[in-house]
């Protein structure tokens, strides 16, 4: 594929706006067609990065799909959407397909408002099967049993509870409903081969089915004892063949596994599911290679599943150098570090062992990390059982991937005050991924719970203090929560220590203003201060540290010492500033003349653009704190006036 890439002509996908000019080709040019899909693909992500590995093992399955049905009309929802780029080029996106997660440019991810081929919005897993019932249901209500509804999941999205949930119901109900699983990575197949694609070619055809009727009419007039045993004989036959007897439990109708690569295999079975009178669901389990087609990503060990810009040619990421570490790298060092002197310390992840560190802590303690898949609901009530035996487990899990344990951390942690840790990665803005991953919403839904523990990192060895905390705290449940990315280059302290729960620390003291920050934002709140200081308006600055317990001790003397007050956080409406100023009218300290300006995440979920763009969208960068507290002290200059002054 090298060689086709560094000639990149497409001149069939050219001539492709849409999935109905792609039902125009003859069924021979199908194959060269997914040709020249990988190598639109490969071109596109080289130039903004993103998810590459999976696109590239559906190009033959998207095609196959897009040609058999009719998109838009009948129903495509992807499960996660990391596999939906080719999809967004044969839908009318192709000449935007260099903007994927940038500012103003296409999502990483299906998104409704997008296009009409993205009938469902994507980026958490194991969405998909539930969607479509929905679908389905609502077709069928509606009386339209011409539309087709196809979900595609893959095989890591069905290790979640959800997953099967939607299954069980959806076999319940017997709506027609098309489920194929993309079998990339677990080995739940026999070898595919000839014989399996001719038997699923025929098991999913008219004429067996017009046997098997006759089969089950034949059966019913038996004596009930034979009739069972005949059904029977023919389940366990077809199961013996072609594996999914789980599938057939729940329901489904199981046909597979087929080679997702072989346009010869999945068209005539597409077509025969299309055309089919299979009255309920069916899965059609299709087994393929993720990163196919491209060297770099077939023999990279994620299979090029993220990645950053890159050469064509080599598959060389074009990666910026770092100037401090990340924090998840400090968070996984922190703790590697603590466990070599607890043997109590486990840590969890919810298949996110690159994401979250914990890969690095797994090669220092392998018996103590523990990777539960697509699973965050079970991750969580894991912890709880072994915290409940006196271990010290480290649930670590992003942001946003926490919010799909809610009740687990309320019911199973909470309330049964057990301490689980939880490190929360990518909390706040994370850039490309966009609203679906954006870490806002983790201290206000924390926050509220009682006897929660809930920290966040104002900078890189803060991160290190807070894991040697929540090592040593037991009485309960406590979080800490940190951003993506490097931190901003303090220096970094050999072991951690033991903070005082629910104390801040000041880091700067002034006059009249008072900046109380609560985790990321301090480097912009410190850089603020610099820019007031220096025009002659020299501010406190407090590192909060804790969100719950509040430090009221220090919330209350900056009222009392200051005539302003500017909180700022990376989170939503709800989190720190809500606790301080609770904390405030509670106890009736909001005297005359003081004025308290929150600042925090807007009320929106807001669209993909840098970090920097973002923050900026969300007027939380050291600017936006300056003209707030300047607004707030009556100063004539603006911030930019001061920007202009700087320049000159």
């Amino acid at each position: 594929m090298e060689d086709a890439l560094k000639d990149a002509k497409t001149p069939l996908l050219d001539g492709i706006q849409l999935p109905s000019d792609l039902r125009e080709l003859p069924e021979g040019k199908l194959r060269q067609l997914a040709d020249e899909l990988r190598i639109a693909t490969v071109e596109a992500v080289s130039k903004t990065g993103g998810h590459l590995g999976a696109g590239l093992g559906v190009v033959e399955l998207t095609a196959a799909i897009h040609y058999v049905f009719d998109t838009p009309r009948d129903i495509l929802i992807w499960d996660v959407g990391h596999q939906c780029y080719p999809h967004k080029i044969l839908t009318g996106r192709k000449d935007r397909i260099t903007t994927l997660r940038q500012g103003g440019g296409l999502s990483g991810f299906t998104k409704r408002s997008e296009s009409e081929y993205d009938p469902f919005g994507a980026a958490h897993s194991s969405t998909s099967i539930s969607a479509s019932l929905g679908f389905a249901v609502a077709r069928d209500l509606k009386g339209e049993k011409d539309r087709n509804v196809v979900a595609v999941i893959g095989d890591g999205s069905m290790t979640a509870g959800m997953a099967y949930e939607a299954m069980n119901n959806a076999g319940a109900m017997g709506s027609k409903l098309i489920v194929i699983l993309n079998d990339n990575e677990m080995s739940i197949a026999p070898p595919v081969g000839a014989l399996n694609n001719y038997l699923t070619r025929l098991l999913s055809s008219k004429e067996y089915r017009k046997l098997r009727e006759l089969g089950k009419d034949i059966a019913e007039k038996l004596p009930h004892p034979m009739e069972v045993v005949a059904k029977r004989a023919e389940e366990y036959a077809r199961g013996m063949v072609t594996g999914g007897t789980l599938f057939e439990e729940l329901g489904f109708y199981y046909m597979g596994p087929i080679d997702g690569h072989n346009m010869d295999h999945l068209v005539p079975v597409l077509k025969n599911l299309r055309d089919s009178d299979i009255p309920g669901p069916v899965l059609l389990h299709c087994v393929t290679v993720k990163g196919k087609g491209y060297a770099p990503a077939e023999t990279s060990a994620d299979k090029y599943h993220g990645v950053a810009k890159f050469d064509v040619i080599t598959g060389t990421q074009h990666k910026g150098t770092s100037n401090a570490p990340s924090y998840t790298k400090v968070f996984a060092n922190s703790l590697i570090k603590e466990a070599d002197k607890d043997d109590k310390i486990v840590a969890i992840t919810a298949a996110m062992p690159d994401g979250t560190g914990l890969d690095l802590f797994e090669k220092a303690h392998p018996n103590r990390a523990f990777d539960v898949g697509i699973a965050e609901q079970h991750g969580v009530t894991f912890c709880a059982g072994l915290a409940a035996e006196g271990f010290k487990p480290f649930a670590a899990i992003y942001s946003t991937f926490l919010q799909r344990a809610y009740d687990q951390v309320v019911h199973d942690v909470a309330i049964q005050k057990l301490p689980v840790r939880f490190a929360i990665d990518r909390a706040g803005l994370v850039g490309a991924d966009g609203q679906t991953h954006a870490g806002a919403f983790d201290v206000t839904y924390l926050s509220c719970l009682p006897g929660m523990v809930v920290m966040a990192a104002g900078d890189e060895a803060e991160l290190v203090h807070m894991v040697t905390t929540a090592v040593a705290y037991d009485e309960g449940p406590l979080a800490f929560r940190y951003p993506r990315g490097e931190g901003i280059g303090v220096e970094m302290p050999e072991t951690g220590e033991v903070l005082t729960i629910g104390k801040g620390r000041v880091l700067r003291e002034g006059s009249k203003l008072a900046l109380l920050s609560f985790g990321g934002r301090l480097a912009e709140t410190l850089k603020a201060a610099d820019e007031l200081a220096a025009h002659g308006y020299p501010a406190t600055v407090a590192d909060a540290r804790f969100a719950k317990p509040l430090d009221t001790e220090l919330v209350e003397r900056l009222v009392k010492e200051h005539e302003i007050i500017i909180t700022i956080e990376e989170a939503s409406i709800g989190g720190f500033a809500t606790q301080v100023l609770e904390h405030l009218a509670r106890n009736d300290l909001i005297k005359d003349g003081l004025k308290i300006r929150p600042m925090h995440l807007p009320d929106r979920f807001q669209d993909q653009a840098s970090p920097s763009d973002m923050y900026d969208d969300a007027e939380l960068n050291a600017s936006h704190i300056v003209q707030t507290a300047l607004s707030a002290l009556g100063a004539e200059k603006t911030v930019t006036d001061i920007e202009a002054g700087a320049a000159e």
